[in-house]
């Protein structure tokens, strides 16, 4: 009875961490550029010691990939905002984290410009260009070019003029496997020092302004899974449950 018991407690502690991350992906259904991570997936692992080869422990598969972002693009959604961008493909664009300003990565693209003249996300986080956080000039009006460029053009000066006034750090992650950090931004999986730069894939960089991308969780697959899971646990709760009252009926025949 023992036996059974403590693998129905495995299997419930081991499944523990796939329902919190499927919560995590439905908290975040309507988060500007929220991306999943990959699925968690456990295996039995065999106890060594004495007695019966009976007791097997879940464990995580890819332990180390725990946390790996999925860039699958979500719904677009055109807001007409000239400084809401959308990534394209698997680029990512590069922050400044508000919590410990180290370097971090992101697919959120509502912007827009402090009383300081730079550029934040709606997260707050500071929009990185290659030389370090982007600064633009006040009271002009900021545009971005398809490539990530920076372009001010004055309200009262002539109509179509643009100035170059920076560039967007966009990097292409197509060969870099990224991973969720605890403030919600992504990394280089398997960093070493929290900032790590990557250097960017083959693929061409483009954004699309004007446009958000939304989350790209699947609110029906959620759901479902989240059903199942809950199910699963009952289960295991009354397989717990039932082996306990077993347990003390034997007891008090053997009394």
């Amino acid at each position: 009875m023992d036996r059974l018991a403590y693998t129905a407690l495995s299997a419930t502690i081991g499944s523990a961490q796939q329902r919190v991350q499927l919560t995590n992906n439905l908290a975040n259904l309507n988060t500007v550029g929220f991306k999943m991570t990959s699925d968690i997936q456990h295996s039995a692992m065999k106890i060594e010691g004495f007695g019966f080869e009976t007791r097997y422990q879940p464990v995580i598969v890819g332990a180390e990939e725990t946390g790996i972002v999925k860039l699958d693009p979500g719904a677009y959604i055109n807001t007409g905002n000239h400084l809401d961008i959308a990534m394209m493909g698997e680029a990512v664009l590069g922050v400044q984290s508000k919590d410990d300003q180290s370097l971090a990565f992101t697919r959120r693209g509502d912007l827009r410009i402090t009383s300081d003249g730079l550029i934040e996300t709606g997260d707050g986080d500071l929009v990185m260009g290659e030389a370090g956080p982007v600064s633009v000039p006040l009271g002009q009006i900021i545009t971005f070019g398809t490539d990530g460029s920076i372009f001010a053009r004055s309200t009262a000066g002539v109509d179509g003029v643009q100035t170059k006034v920076g560039e967007l750090m966009l990097r292409d992650a197509s060969q870099t496997a990224l991973q969720r950090r605890s403030d919600g931004l992504f990394e280089p999986a398997g960093s070493q020092q929290r900032g790590a730069d990557f250097a960017s894939g083959p693929k061409n960089i483009s954004i699309q302004t004007g446009t958000l991308e939304g989350s790209n969780v699947n609110p029906v697959l959620s759901l479902v899974n989240m059903m199942d899971y809950s199910r699963s646990f009952e289960m295991q709760i009354k397989v717990i449950a039932e082996i306990n009252e077993l347990d003390e009926k034997g007891s008090a025949l053997i009394a």
